[in-house]
C-alpha cells in the first residue's frame, strides 16, 4: 500500500508507492489540503486496485514519467523470459528455465490484501508500516529466491541499532521479534509458493527479558484518588477498581454502561482515536462495578452523559488522547506524591492483585480481567498473593511445627 504524503518545499501533494520492486513518487500539483489530499487518496487506491488486479498501465496514468520508461524495461525483461519459456519442447522433461521469482516488494503487496482480510484495523496499520518503513526499503527490490540468510540477520541487526521507547539505548528484544515475526510470515509463504528454500530457516527469537509488574498498594491508590484532579477522578476509579485495559476504558461508551445490572460491557477498545472490536475473544466480557466504581460511574454520566458517546472524553466530546493525559495528568502526580514513575497500565495489574489478595477466586478474576485461562494470573501475580496460593513455604512449616 502506498501513501499520499506532502513536499516540504512546495507544500504540494505526492504519491509514494511500489510497483514492479521499485519505489515510484509522482508529483502533483495539488496542494495539501483536506479537499486535494482525498483526491489523491481516491487516485491511489485505483491504482493499487489494479496493481492487485494486474492491470495497471503506468504510462495511462503518469505518461511523461521518467519511472514509466523504467518499468516498461522490467516489463520487457519479463516479457522475454516467458518467450524463452514457451519457446522449449513440451516433453516430461522438467525445463531448467523458470518464470521468474518476483521481487519481494511485488509479493509483498500481494500477501498485504490477501492477509488483510484476517486482521483488525489496528493489525494492518502496524504490519504497512512496518512494511513501508523498513521491510520494503531494506528487499524491495530483491527477487524473493535471493535472499540470504545472512540478509535477514543483517537487518534484523540493523534494526537493533534503532533506539527504543521512554529512553531505551535500543528497541526492546520483544519488538525485533515481532518485526521479524512478520518477515517470516512473508518468507514463508513465498518459498512456499515458488518453491525455494527458505532462508529464514533455523533463525530463532531472542530471548526476552522478564517483565516484573510494580502494582500499587490499596494506600497508594487511595492517595491517588484523593489528590488526582476531580476531572479524572472517576476515570482512575474505574481504572483502579475494574483492571480494564486502557484502550477499553478509553474507549468505552454509554451504550455499554448497564446500571440496571451493575455491570460494564466490554466490547470494544479505542486504537489511534478509532474504536474496534477488542484484543480477542476472550477480552469481550461483562465486569461488575464494585466497589466505588457504580458511583463514579453515575457521577461521570451527570457530567459526560449527554456531551459525547464516550463516558470519558475531552471538553469536545471526543476521546481521550491517552498520550496526553500520561503526560499532562498522570506522570505529574505520581511525582506531587512522590511515587515512582510508572505507567498507567498499571492500574491494570493493581486490580488484579487487590482482587486475588482480597481472596477471590482466580477463575473468577481471570473472566474479569479478560484472560482465556488462570495460568497468567499464577505465573505473574503469584508473589502478591501468599495467602492464597500457599507458595511462601508456610504451609510446610506449620505442618512440620504441627509433628
Amino acid at each position: 500500500m502506498g501513501n499520499v504524503r506532502v513536499r516540504k518545499e512546495t507544500g504540494r501533494l505526492y504519491i509514494d508507492f511500489f510497483y514492479k520492486g521499485v519505489r515510484c513518487r509522482e508529483q502533483t500539483l495539488l496542494e495539501d489540503n483536506a479537499k486535494n489530499r482525498k483526491q489523491v487518496e481516491q487516485l491511489l487506491q485505483r491504482i493499487e486496485a489494479k496493481i492487485v488486479l494486474n492491470d495497471f498501465n503506468y504510462s495511462e496514468f503518469f505518461p511523461s514519467s521518467k519511472n514509466a520508461a523504467k518499468i516498461a524495461e522490467i516489463q520487457a525483461a519479463a516479457g522475454g523470459l516467458q518467450t524463452q519459456v514457451a519457446a522449449l519442447p513440451q516433453s516430461g522433461i522438467r525445463s531448467s528455465v523458470k518464470t521468474a521469482t518476483p521481487t519481494f516488494a511485488e509479493f509483498c503487496q500481494q500477501w498485504f490484501t490477501e492477509k488483510s482480510i484476517e486482521w483488525r484495523a489496528s493489525h494492518l496499520r502496524n504490519v504497512r508500516s512496518l512494511l513501508d518503513s523498513a521491510l520494503l526499503p531494506a528487499f524491495g527490490d530483491q527477487p524473493l529466491n535471493q535472499i540470504t540468510k545472512e540478509d535477514l540477520l543483517n537487518f534484523r541487526l540493523q534494526q537493533a541499532a534503532i533506539p527504543g521507547r521512554c529512553g531505551n539505548a535500543t528497541l526492546s528484544a520483544k519488538t525485533l521479534n515481532n518485526r521479524m515475526g512478520v518477515l517470516r510470515m512473508i518468507m514463508d509463504e513465498a518459498s512456499d509458493r515458488y518453491g525455494f528454500e527458505n532462508p529464514y530457516r533455523n533463525i530463532r527469537p531472542l530471548k526476552m527479558k522478564k517483565v516484573h509488574i510494580e502494582p500499587f498498594s490499596l494506600v497508594e491508590v487511595n492517595k491517588i484518588l484523593e489528590n488526582v484532579r476531580a476531572d479524572y477522578r472517576h476515570y482512575y476509579t474505574v481504572r483502579f477498581f475494574t483492571g480494564m485495559r486502557t484502550g477499553e476504558i478509553d474507549g468505552l461508551k454509554w451504550q455499554y454502561i448497564d446500571f440496571e445490572r451493575r455491570q460494564i460491557l466490554v466490547r470494544e477498545t479505542l486504537i489511534a482515536g478509532q474504536t474496534e472490536y477488542t484484543k480477542n475473544n476472550g477480552s469481550q466480557r461483562e465486569i461488575p462495578m464494585l466497589g466505588p466504581v457504580y458511583d463514579a460511574l453515575m457521577a461521570q454520566r451527570a457530567s459526560t452523559g449527554r456531551i459525547s458517546p464516550y463516558v470519558f472524553c475531552n471538553s469536545a466530546g471526543e476521546p481521550l488522547d491517552q498520550n496526553n493525559v500520561t503526560k499532562r495528568v498522570w506522570y505529574p502526580l505520581l511525582r506531587y506524591l512522590g511515587l515512582a514513575q510508572r505507567r498507567p497500565y498499571q492500574t491494570r495489574h493493581t486490580a488484579a492483585t487487590l482482587f486475588l489478595a482480597s481472596g477471590e477466586n482466580p477463575e473468577w478474576v481471570a473472566r474479569v480481567l479478560g484472560h482465556s485461562s488462570t495460568e497468567m494470573l499464577f505465573k505473574v501475580y503469584s508473589r502478591y498473593i501468599p495467602n492464597l496460593t500457599r507458595m511462601d513455604g508456610s504451609a510446610f512449616e506449620n505442618l512440620v511445627g504441627n509433628r
